[in-house]
């Protein structure tokens, strides 16, 4: 039952302050660069394979994306033909590592409202730098008990995040945008999970199949979770 929960989880990427659009925005930047070779749809095919291929060797976060960038802009352009485009690559990764903290609607609300009655954390993944760096300059960051970055997101990662924290996967909830990263590897060790979805959701988080389980909830607004968790 949910009102056993001792520690409140919160992912950080579109669940906490926005992430993807800025991404999204990249993407479209990239496509009219490879526009000069290859049309949209095939520059995108070729990036997507890229990204997905290199996934497992650099992990998450900006700073691997742009690589993976760099690596299609030469496959694509050629040698000698690719500066100009990897030049624009490495300021738009600058542009967006110095991009200001942005939160979502409700989040401070929540984080203030609820740390007087549960510990609160963050689990997220990505570059360490890159999310240290978030996290410092969201302002937010005197409201958590625990801060955790991870590489990956899988059952073995949250089975030892609540070993750390000293409690039962019935006293842990998460609460997060993805159902593949947030939602679904918590669900079966046992804890409960708040799935909130954010209007964009990158495309290698995304699941095909519902999920359903007795401790899975799902709201529309992070500002949705002071009913069912405030205890005064």
């Amino acid at each position: 039952m949910i009102n056993k929960v001792k520690v409140i989880a919160f992912d950080a990427d579109d669940t906490l302050w926005i992430c993807e659009p800025y991404f999204q925005e990249l993407n479209a930047q990239f496509l009219d660069m490879m526009a000069d070779f290859i049309p949209p749809h095939l520059a995108a095919q070729e990036l997507h394979n890229t990204v997905g291929a290199n996934i497992a060797l650099y992990g998450y976060g900006i700073k691997p994306y742009s690589l993976s960038m760099i690596e299609t802009i030469i496959r694509i352009a050629g040698e000698e033909q690719c500066g100009k485009y990897v030049k624009k690559v490495i300021a738009l990764a600058h542009e967006m590592l110095a991009k200001p903290i942005e939160l979502l609607d409700g989040v401070e609300q929540v984080l203030q409202t609820l740390q007087p009655e549960y510990r609160i954390a963050v689990a997220t993944k990505g570059d360490l730098l890159d999310q240290e760096r978030k996290i410092k300059n969201s302002g937010i960051e005197h409201y958590f008990h625990h801060i955790e970055i991870m590489s990956e997101k899988h059952e073995d990662d949250y089975s030892k995040l609540i070993k750390r924290l000293g409690v039962q996967p019935e006293e842990f909830l998460m609460l997060g945008n993805s159902l593949k990263s947030d939602i679904i590897p918590v669900l079966a060790l046992g804890a409960h999970a708040i799935h909130i979805p954010y209007y964009v959701t990158w495309e290698f988080e995304r699941v095909e199949e519902d999920v359903s389980h007795p401790n899975l909830r799902t709201l529309s607004s992070i500002k949705e979770v002071l009913p069912m968790l405030q205890r005064s």
